[in-house]
C-alpha cells in the first residue's frame, strides 16, 4: 500500500541521503493504516517540488514521544545532538499534548527505495 506524507526540506533531505532512517509521527487513523512493506512517498517541504519513496520496515508504538526518544537513537532522526527536552520542545510545536494522548506515537523506520 502506498501512503502519502510531507517532510521538510532538511529532513526530507536527511531521509534520502540516508541519514534519517525513522519517521516519528502521531499514531493517528491515518498511520495505523501503516504495515510493514508498505511504501511512504514524502513530499518534500515547502515548495512540494519532489518526492521520495520508501519501504516500511519496522513499526515501534509508544505511549508519548518522551517515552519513543528515550528508547530511539536520535541519529536515526535525523536530530543527532539534539537533546531529550529539544526533541519534545520540538515535536509539541507540531503536535499537542492532547493529540499525543488521544493517539499515542508512532515510530516508523524506513529504507529508501
Amino acid at each position: 500500500m502506498l501512503h502519502k506524507m510531507s517532510l521538510y526540506e532538511e529532513y526530507f533531505d536527511l531521509m534520502e541521503s540516508g541519514h534519517k532512517t525513522i519517521e516519528i509521527r502521531l499514531n493517528d487513523e491515518k498511520r495505523r493504516r501503516i504495515q510493514i512493506g508498505d511504501t511512504i512517498e514524502f513530499t518534500k517541504l515547502p515548495d512540494q517540488d519532489e518526492t521520495l519513496q520508501v519501504d516500511v520496515i519496522k513499526l515501534k508504538h509508544y505511549q508519548t514521544f518522551n517515552e519513543l526518544y528515550e528508547d530511539l537513537p536520535y541519529s536515526k532522526m535525523g536530530c543527532a545532538g539534539w537533546t531529550l527536552q529539544e526533541l519534545v520542545d520540538g515535536t509539541y510545536e507540531i503536535y499537542t499534548p492532547e493529540q499525543e494522548k488521544q493517539y499515542g506515537v508512532l515510530a516508523i523506520e524506513v529504507r529508501v527505495t
